[in-house]
């Protein structure tokens, strides 16, 4: 229930709940002007500027082509504590490429002042420039101090084949993350290794403390390793040879009762033989597939790539209608009610959930309970990082990477503040124009 104290106070009565991150939900909240909205339909598609509540509000608009903003100096939060060196810019203009090649010369041409480079070949490659050299186009790598959830190609465990995790571990150790990344992404990225990555609250070591008698809690019903090994995913040389991963992978599954005969892994028991389609939305990931069928191959198992439009894709995913597909799941610095959708039994069979492996297991279930209803801040990590540790000893995923740095290009106008914001890289908000930088590039 909401209720309006005065002009400037809502309060928000909750029913009883053990749920701490409901008030987190409703501080997310945007105040919006009750005068312009009460009249008109929020809902309506227009291209009128609306009028909001923050410190910007939209001078112009070209739809598809570019958007412009103006400060708003009478602001009501500009003199808050929170909002002190923030919002330096009179004006902030987008301008909208449909060809990312095209974006990318205009940029080099001065057209625009800042753009953040997402990919490997892109930072490698295409910066040999005048400007680059002289300094008056900058390139940057801040580190990312944001927290990074899972990605990877993703078993489905819906299917009889993956139901053994013994069978999704041995498949990791036929992808060659070190090759892949030294050969097709300049070293570009950072091998994923929790479910909660680069934050306080991934697993790391050995567990100990509360961690540890959270996990005590269960023991018997998780894989003895999760005790005594901290989980690291299959890494190779980067030499192209993964011949001992291959012996391990063999090992394995013949432990979980697949052997080859005539060059086809078969189980035991039913007779079937191993066969894995990759679904994907795009291309792009076709050529980090491409080496892992080869290794795959090498294990006796047949494999396909089927790349569809993004309308079937989007069906077969609601539906979990695939073998691996390349998914990743947002993680948050106070993870809560998303994590049912992610993990639980209950998520497993809801059409459109974002459980994509089918994961029904207790013990996660309990776990992500406790994670949501964590009374403590302490109770809370410690419950994630147990969290993370249960997951990974399903081996429901095939890491993928996540990059370490943000990798900026921006024309030398520019200053910011030392310390980097913890959940965002700054830009628009912290950054500012320096006058006499601005000087010396226009003179130009």
């Amino acid at each position: 229930t909401a209720i309006a104290l005065d002009e400037h106070t809502v309060r928000f009565e909750l029913a009883a709940s053990d749920n701490r991150e409901l008030p987190v939900v409703l501080g997310q909240l945007r105040a919006l002007p009750k005068h312009y909205w009460q009249d008109r339909d929020f809902t309506a598609t227009t291209l009128a500027p609306p009028l909001g509540s923050g410190p910007y509000r939209i001078e112009s608009v070209d739809p598809g082509r570019t958007i412009s903003y103006v400060r708003v100096t009478d602001n009501w939060d500009e003199s808050l504590p929170t909002r002190r060196g923030q919002h330096n810019f009179d004006r902030i203009h987008f301008d909208y490429y449909r060809d990312d090649t095209v974006a990318l010369e205009a940029l080099k041409a001065g057209e625009y002042d800042f753009r953040a480079v997402g990919t490997a070949r892109e930072w490698a490659t295409a910066y040999d420039h005048p400007a680059v050299d002289d300094g008056r186009l900058v390139l940057t790598e801040i580190p990312n101090r944001r927290i990074r959830g899972m990605s990877g190609f993703v078993f489905n465990t819906r299917r009889s084949k993956f139901g053994d995790p013994r069978v999704r571990q041995a498949l990791a150790y036929a992808f060659d993350f070190e090759w892949t990344n030294a050969t097709l992404f300049h070293g570009f990225y950072t091998r994923t290794e929790s479910n909660f990555a680069n934050s306080e609250l991934a697993s790391s070591g050995l567990p100990g403390g509360r961690e540890l008698e959270i996990l005590e809690g269960y023991r018997g019903r998780i894989p003895e390793a999760v005790f005594s090994e901290q989980y690291r995913a299959p890494a190779t040389t980067g030499s192209g040879s993964i011949r001992a991963n291959l012996r391990t992978a063999r090992r394995m599954l013949r432990e979980a009762g697949w052997t080859i005969h005539d060059e086809q892994l078969v189980h035991d028991a039913t007779g079937e033989s191993m066969q894995i389609e990759f679904l994907l939305a795009r291309p792009s990931y076709e050529r980090v597939i491409g080496p892992l069928q080869l290794h795959l191959q090498r294990l006796g198992i047949q494999s396909t790539i089927r790349t569809v439009d993004a309308s079937q894709y989007w069906n077969r995913l609601q539906a979990f209608d695939y073998d691996i597909v390349a998914r990743s799941w947002n993680q948050y610095l106070s993870p809560g009610n998303e994590q049912r959708n992610y993990w639980s039994s209950g998520a497993a069979d809801a059409p459109g959930s974002r459980n994509y492996a089918g994961i029904r297991d207790p013990v996660v279930d309990d776990l992500v309970e406790r994670l949501i209803v964590a009374q403590t801040r302490h109770e809370q990590v410690s419950t994630a990082r147990a969290l993370d540790r249960v997951l990974s000893s399903g081996h429901y995923v095939i890491p993928h990477w996540h990059m370490a740095e943000h990798r900026l290009v921006y024309w030398n106008r520019f200053l910011r503040p030392a310390k980097t914001p913890l959940i965002s890289l700054g830009f628009i908000d912290t950054w500012w124009i320096d006058p006499q930088k601005d000087a010396i590039l226009s003179a130009d």
